[in-house]
C-alpha cells in the first residue's frame, strides 16, 4: 500500500514573515490615522479654550505691558504711534509720593480682608458642619452676600455708612455715640471700605471651606471623643491641619481677588477723601481714565505692578504647597 506524501506548510520564520508581515503593514497606517484622529479631536476640544485665553488674558496683558513701555498720549493712543520710552512709566510711578499710601492701603485691604474673611468662614463652616434642621436653609441665606451683584452691594454699604442719613450712625445715636463719618473722614473711609469687602467676601470661604470639611472622616472625631478630647483639641489637632490644602487655595484666590477689587472702593468713596482709601487698583483708573489728560502708560505701569504682586503671591504658594506635598 502506497501513502501518499503531502507536504505541509512551512513554520519557518520565511513563512511567518510572509504570512505575518502584510497584516502588520496594513495595520501601521491605520494605528497613525487613528492617533492622528484623536490627537485632531482633542486638540478640537481645546481649541475654544485656547482661543479664550489668548483673547481675554493673553492679548490684554500684551496691551497693557505695551502701554506701560510706551509714551501713550490721547493722539497716539488712537493713532498707534506712541514713541517707546522703556521703564520710565515704570520710574515714574514709583516715584510719586502716591505710590506708598496706594501701595500701604492695598495691603492692608487686602491682608485685614481675608484675615477676617478667613476666620469668619471658618467659624461659620464649622458651625454648619453639624447636622441641625435649619442648616441648610441658614447656610443658603449667607450666600446672599456673595450672590448680590457688587454695585448693589457696594450702593448698600453706602447708604448704610452715610454720616447723615445711614442705619449704622442711627443705630450708634440709640447707644450715646455721636456720628461717624465713615465715608467722608480719612480716618475711617478705609476701615469702612474693608468692612464692606469682609461681609462680601465671607460667603466665599464658607462655601469652600463647609465643602473641605465634608471630606474629612467623621471616623477620626469618633475616636478622638472616645480618648476624651474636647472640642477645641479637636479642631486643633483634627479639623484646621486636615484643611490646610483647602484653606491654602482660599487664602490664594482671595489674595488674588482682593488686591484688584476697584469697584467697591471706587463706588463708596473713589479712593478718597483725599487719598485715604486709594488702592492700586483705584489709583490706575484714576491715572488711566480720572483726568481730561489720561495717563495711560503709568496708569498701565501701576497695573502691572499689582499683576507681579499677584503672581509672587501665587508662586510663593505653588512652592509651600509642594513642600507640603513632598
Amino acid at each position: 500500500m502506497t501513502i501518499a506524501r503531502v507536504d505541509l506548510p512551512q513554520r519557518g520564520p520565511a513563512a511567518r514573515k510572509t504570512h505575518g508581515g502584510g497584516g502588520r503593514n496594513d495595520s501601521a497606517p491605520l494605528r497613525r490615522r487613528q492617533r492622528r484622529r484623536s490627537r485632531l479631536t482633542a486638540l478640537a476640544f481645546v481649541a475654544p479654550l485656547i482661543a479664550y485665553l489668548v483673547a481675554f488674558y493673553l492679548y490684554p496683558l500684551y496691551r497693557n505691558l505695551d502701554l506701560s513701555l510706551r509714551d501713550y498720549t490721547v493722539r497716539s493712543f488712537v493713532a498707534g504711534d506712541a514713541p517707546f520710552s522703556g521703564w520710565d512709566n515704570f520710574r515714574a510711578v514709583l516715584d510719586d509720593p502716591e505710590f506708598g499710601p496706594a501701595l500701604r492701603h492695598t495691603m492692608t485691604f487686602t491682608f485685614v480682608s481675608i484675615a477676617f474673611q478667613y476666620v469668619a468662614g471658618l467659624a461659620l463652616a464649622v458651625f454648619f458642619n453639624r447636622h441641625f434642621r435649619l442648616a441648610p436653609t441658614l447656610r443658603a441665606l449667607f450666600l446672599v452676600p456673595w450672590l448680590l451683584p457688587l454695585i448693589v452691594s457696594a450702593s448698600t454699604w453706602s447708604w448704610m455708612f452715610n454720616s447723615e442719613s445711614g442705619v449704622v450712625n442711627y443705630a450708634l445715636q440709640l447707644v450715646g455715640v455721636g456720628q461717624v463719618g465713615w465715608l467722608t473722614s480719612p480716618d475711617w473711609a478705609l476701615a469702612s471700605v474693608i468692612i464692606a469687602n469682609i461681609w462680601i467676601g465671607i460667603p466665599f470661604n464658607l462655601v469652600i471651606l463647609h465643602s473641605g470639611l465634608q471630606n474629612i472622616p467623621t471616623e477620626l472625631y469618633e475616636a478622638a471623643a472616645l480618648d476624651g478630647a474636647s472640642a477645641w483639641q479637636q479642631f486643633r489637632r483634627i479639623t484646621f491641619p486636615l484643611l490646610r490644602p483647602v484653606s491654602a487655595i482660599t487664602l490664594l484666590l482671595g489674595l488674588v481677588y482682593t488686591l484688584k477689587v476697584f469697584d467697591l472702593i471706587w463706588i463708596m468713596t473713589k479712593g478718597g477723601p483725599g487719598d485715604a482709601s486709594s488702592t492700586l487698583a483705584t489709583w490706575s483708573y484714576q491715572l488711566g481714565f480720572g483726568t481730561l489728560l489720561p495717563k495711560f502708560g503709568p496708569g498701565s505701569a501701576v497695573g502691572n505692578i499689582l499683576i507681579l504682586i499677584a503672581l509672587v503671591f501665587g508662586l510663593l504658594y505653588i512652592r509651600v504647597q509642594r513642600r507640603q506635598e513632598a
